[in-house]
């Protein structure tokens, strides 16, 4: 049997919490081959260099990893030009993909009315965002930022809940879920910068002059609005909004 190729994806989340506040939930992946991590990790670290964030004269790299994290609740007009360089990088690397599932309205989920606790609604989003990535042809290494003190129970669960909806009792496809620290892996920092922005659309915020600067070369780039869902085809730039009063057909995506 011949070995299947691998697919890295790097999952990060957004207002995630029952009792947060927040209007709406953001669960986001960027992912690649996972013979390109290397070099996408490089390419992004050296926007950070080339924008003076690490200093030119540590001579341990992997000291440095940790040094300035790539993250959305950083964007500042200070360091404008370093995100557009790594929005646009992400557009112009086909290697380089992005699917978001943004829950809307959250605090009108009726999670009784389904046989839902908040946990258990949160697993199937998670699971609804990750399933369109996921291909039978390929094995896939899954990561997840660490957020918490319950990051070890998320992790666990949601494999199971993965692997049971896929059959995969050999984990042939699902090959690993693994919790990691954002700040020492450069494309999950990625993946939070693009979910950050995507909420921040979605939560209706303009108060950023340079965040908003930021929205708009996004859509500018993927030719969408951020707040509506894209076609399921979609590669580049995924979206699907999740809206709790809609049909249960309009979930399928």
């Amino acid at each position: 049997m011949s070995m299947r190729p691998t697919i890295n994806i790097y999952c990060d989340e957004s207002c995630h919490l029952e009792n947060d506040g927040q209007s709406v939930m953001v669960l986001g992946a960027a992912y690649c081959p996972i013979e390109k991590k290397d070099e996408i990790f490089e390419r992004l670290y050296s926007f950070k260099v080339k924008h003076g964030l690490i200093p030119r004269n540590k001579k341990n790299k992997e000291d440095n990893r940790a040094y300035y994290e790539l993250k959305w609740n950083k964007v500042s007009a200070s360091k404008l030009e370093y995100f557009k360089d790594v929005i646009n990088y992400f557009f112009d690397d086909d290697d380089l993909q992005f699917r978001v599932l943004v829950v809307s309205n959250k605090p009108e989920i009726a999670y009784e009315k389904f046989q839902h606790t908040h946990d258990t609604f949160y697993y199937k989003m998670y699971f609804g965002m990750l399933k369109a990535i996921l291909n039978p042809d390929f094995s896939h290494h899954i990561y997840i930022d660490i957020k918490d003190t319950r990051s070890r129970e998320k992790v666990h669960k949601l494999e199971q809940v993965l692997r049971n909806d896929k059959y995969d009792y050999s984990k042939e496809i699902i090959k690993k879920v693994q919790q990691v620290r954002s700040h020492e892996v450069e494309i999950l920092q990625l993946t939070d910068l693009l979910v950050g922005a995507t909420g921040y659309v979605n939560r209706g915020l303009t108060s950023s002059k340079a965040k908003n600067e930021l929205v708009n070369l996004i859509r500018h780039r993927s030719k969408y609005s951020l707040t509506k869902s894209t076609l399921l085809r979609e590669r580049k730039f995924n979206i699907f909004i999740w809206e709790p009063q809609k049909p249960y057909f309009v979930y399928e995506q």
